[in-house]
């Protein structure tokens, strides 16, 4: 597919499900889904003010593709690889957060860390962080931010000195489609949400409240969360003006898990099978989650855990 093709597609009219076997939705989605890759591609790559497009367009054409995989079925959806999700956040971003943290300049931090800033954990014991930040956390019905729901949110604001607590606490809960109330809420067996919690609740991409406020919020404090790639993928295809920001250089992201992998020498032991960068297990080590306590799976609980984790670990590597 080309860029043209893209827009074709993003911009054709379309009744999600109106198609029903399951060779046709599969094929939908998978034109949707490259066109969405290709389309965010060309925006992000073009200079500022000279995008071919508006970045509504990738957005809207999302919540299209949401209706194709409502009809398709969430749980068939499952064994379906989809690419537009990150993997890790840009090199940039992991330098410009421990910048800010660090109030240096994004040179003096990328010139610590090194060639494929390997040396990314040397540069964050160089100097204290400081500051404020806000933990951001979300739950959703799928791993794809093309194909499923927020569905729950949490986020907290701390300074990061040794005895600063979580303040100013917040969750929400956001609305899906009907269907799934006879269907069950996808991947509750993980964050064990269901409709009861969700029922009357407005959709985020319909709540225009929420997103003008968290779009405020993001742009004048440092957000951290743990593999901030997943919240980054998701708030882009489901925050009106986040991309836009971002590319403008608005938002400053930071991955609590990034800072685990290279500041925590005990997990650097650990064999890779027993996950040790999760947020779980991590917290099991700092002692900020109890040897026989899971991890909540909710916006706010894990917002909590994570702020007091990564202050738990910046102690303990006098770091702050």
């Amino acid at each position: 597919m080309v860029l043209s093709e893209a827009i074709e597609v993003a911009t054709a009219f379309s009744l999600p499900g109106f198609f029903s076997d399951d060779a046709t939705l599969t094929e939908e989605r998978r034109r949707n889904e490259e066109a969405i890759g290709l389309l965010m591609s060309a925006w992000f790559e073009a200079p500022a003010g000279k995008e071919p497009f508006s970045f509504d367009l990738v957005r809207t054409l999302a919540d299209r593709n949401r209706g194709t995989c409502d009809s398709f079925g969430a749980s068939r959806l499952r064994d379906a690889t989809g690419s537009n999700l990150q993997r890790k956040l840009p090199d940039k971003d992991l330098i410009h957060g421990v910048a800010k943290m660090q109030r240096r300049r994004d040179t003096q931090v990328a010139r610590a860390a090194g060639a494929d800033i390997k040396d990314l954990g040397i540069a964050m014991a160089e100097a204290p962080f400081k500051g404020a930040v806000m933990g951001f956390d979300i739950e959703t019905t799928d791993r794809y931010p093309d194909r499923g729901y927020i569905i729950n949110l949490g986020l907290a604001f701390m300074e990061l000195t040794p005895e600063a607590l979580p303040r100013d606490g917040h969750a929400a809960y956001f609305g899906i489609p009907e269907i799934y109330r006879e269907q069950g809420v996808p991947l509750s067996d993980i964050h064990h949400i269901t409709w009861d919690d969700l029922s009357g609740k407005t959709p985020f991409r319909e709540d225009k409240r929420v997103q003008k406020a968290l779009l405020k919020a993001f742009c004048k404090i440092p957000y951290m969360a743990h593999n901030a790639a997943f919240e980054d993928s998701w708030l882009m295809l489901h925050l009106d003006g986040y991309a836009e920001a971002r590319k403008a250089g608005k938002i400053t992201i930071i991955d609590s898990r990034d800072i685990c992998r290279r500041i925590d020498v005990d997990g650097r032991s650990l064999p890779r099978e027993s996950f040790p960068n999760t947020l779980e297990n991590w917290a099991r080590r700092r002692g900020t989650l109890r040897p026989d306590e899971k991890e909540r799976h909710l916006g706010l609980d894990d917002v909590f855990l994570m702020l007091r984790t990564v202050q738990a670990e910046l102690v303990l590597r006098n770091m702050l």
